[in-house]
């Protein structure tokens, strides 16, 4: 075999095979389930026309196709395949961008934005196109089956034109709902990117009026047809002889009654019971929930603004969760369910202050990554440390950090629960800094707790003498052993359980403050020393 042999073999292959795999997608997807619905709607409109002129008239008027002239029956009969395909290849016209486009669905970056919104729109008029469609094919057919069934039933004109519409509007009915639900995977496709502005979809309301049209419309119509042919004398038989028919469609209207209200009831069901999942996740606090939107009617906005609803829920959880990591969750809270404004108000407080030592120094001689993971290592024990104790850091200083007691929530025993958060956190953090030292100072006392700042631009903050005093008391902690100081002040202003813990000492002057500070230092604490030559 020649060389261009092999190369014509595989020229010839190559559309075989995309062909081949546009057959095996095609099959996947909704379309094909979709024009066999189209057949069967069709099916069930011509049964519907041919059984009430079987059964639905008197024996002496009923008309049936082989009643008809041979040479009419087969022009009524290539008419109806003519149409039928004329029918097929408009749908296929129609078809062709939205195959193209859900081919191309998962590229990430669209060729041609403009013929992709053409495509959504197109896809989601799909059942009103198949529709149309279809009413078309009924006119051109019923009106060739009058006139080819002229010579034989000329009289009854009126009553097979009116039976031909009433097919129809079953036909039409039927296909819609049908296509609606086949088409929903289509649809969620198309409505992944919102509702299109200059489309909506059939209501509640219309759908529940279709149903009736569908379920009680046609088939009294049909039932009253009958009646007010035999007053009219359109038909041979005597009044007596319709009552089999009547009652014949009476059970057609309870058959096509239930299965309109059936279609109906599961195109509003299915959303109702999604929101209804998507309505419990949210409660269990997954803010990922999203619905998928079935179609532009009132449901699909339904289904649409619940996905908006939950943006936005998950957008301000977000915002307040970062809110409450700048600030303080207990800051946060409040701000939220009290609103913010300058100024604050004076209660006691506890403060406590945590400093490490030389991180100048640490900074210089260490690579600047293992100073940020020793900060964050240390600033987390810190935070769980003063949570566990109903305190929160209020600020971030460098290498310190101010935790708070007694605001802006009331704490019961906020000197106590700073002096043990003090001496848990000595311990606590003799481990993780290893070799590095650091200071700690707990006051207590009256301060301004609220919000400092410009309108533009505020902090929550503590301002009054505790804050200088646990600050003063922090660098004279540095010095000692323990690294743990506090004023006797607070040791009194706590309970027995906590001030029993501490050993009152000396008295003496901190740098800035006017008055002279007891100190108090906490019992049976490790010293750096020993811990480090056990590690």
């Amino acid at each position: 075999m020649s060389t261009d042999t092999v190369i014509d073999v595989n020229t010839a292959a190559a559309p075989r095979g995309r062909a081949n795999a546009f057959v095996r997608w095609l099959v996947r997807t909704p379309w094909p389930v979709f024009t066999l619905g189209m057949l069967q709607a069709d099916i069930i409109g011509a049964l519907f026309v041919l059984g009430f002129l079987r059964f639905g008239l008197p024996p002496e008027d009923r008309l049936q196709l082989q009643d008809l002239p041979a040479a009419n029956l087969a022009i009524f009969i290539a008419v109806l395949l003519v149409s039928f395909l004329v029918g097929s290849l408009v749908s296929l016209r129609l078809l062709v961008p939205v195959l193209r486009w859900q081919r191309r669905d998962g590229l990430l970056a669209d060729p041609d934005p403009a013929a992709t919104a053409v495509a959504r729109t197109r896809a989601l008029r799909m059942p009103i196109y198949r529709t149309t469609i279809s009413l078309v094919n009924w006119f051109i057919g019923g009106t060739v089956f009058i006139l080819a069934s002229w010579s034989v039933g000329s009289r009854i004109a009126p009553v097979l034109a009116i039976a031909t519409g009433l097919g129809a509007t079953a036909t039409a009915i039927i296909g819609y709902l049908q296509s609606e639900r086949v088409l929903r995977p289509v649809a969620v496709a198309a409505l992944r990117g919102g509702v299109p502005e200059s489309f909506r979809a059939p209501g509640v309301i219309l759908r529940q009026v279709l149903t009736w049209v569908l379920s009680t419309g046609v088939p009294l119509l049909a039932i009253v047809l009958s009646v007010l042919a035999s007053k009219l004398s359109l038909f041979e038989a005597n009044a007596d002889k319709t009552l089999t028919p009547i009652l014949l469609m009476a059970l057609a209207a309870l058959g096509i009654g239930l299965a309109g209200t059936v279609l109906v009831a599961m195109s509003i069901a299915d959303p109702l019971r999604q929101l209804r999942w998507a309505l419990g996740e949210v409660q269990r606090g997954n803010y990922n929930a999203h619905m998928q939107i079935y179609d532009a009617s009132e449901l699909g906005l339904l289904q649409a603004g619940f996905n908006d609803m939950v943006r936005d829920l998950s957008e301000r959880q977000r915002l307040r969760d970062l809110f409450g990591r700048y600030v303080g969750e207990d800051v946060a809270r409040r701000a939220l369910e009290r609103g913010t404004e300058l100024g604050g108000q004076e209660r006691n407080v506890a403060v406590l202050f945590v400093d490490l030592v030389g991180s100048t120094r640490l900074a210089s001689t260490r690579d600047p990554a293992e100073v940020v993971v020793l900060l964050n290592e240390f600033f987390r024990v810190v935070v769980d440390t003063v949570a566990r104790h109903g305190g929160f850091v209020n600020k971030f200083q460098g290498d310190a950090a101010l935790a708070i007691f007694g605001a802006p929530i009331e704490h019961p025993d906020g000197a106590g629960a700073a002096l043990a958060a003090a001496r848990e956190l000595h311990d606590e953090l003799l481990p993780v800094l290893g070799g590095a030292e650091f200071g700690i100072g707990v006051s207590s006392g009256r301060a301004i707790a609220g919000h400092i700042g410009a309108q533009a631009r505020f902090e929550y903050t503590v301002i009054g003498d505790p804050v200088n005093e646990a600050a003063r008391l922090t660098e004279l902690a540095k010095l000692e052993n323990g690294h743990v100081l506090a004023s006797a002040n607070a040791v009194s202003d706590a309970l027995d359980s906590e001030a029993l813990c501490w050993n009152v000492g000396e008295i003496v002057d901190l740098r800035g403050r006017t008055s002279p500070t007891q100190l108090a230092r906490p019992m049976n604490l490790a010293v750096p020393s020993e811990f480090s030559r056990q590690t």
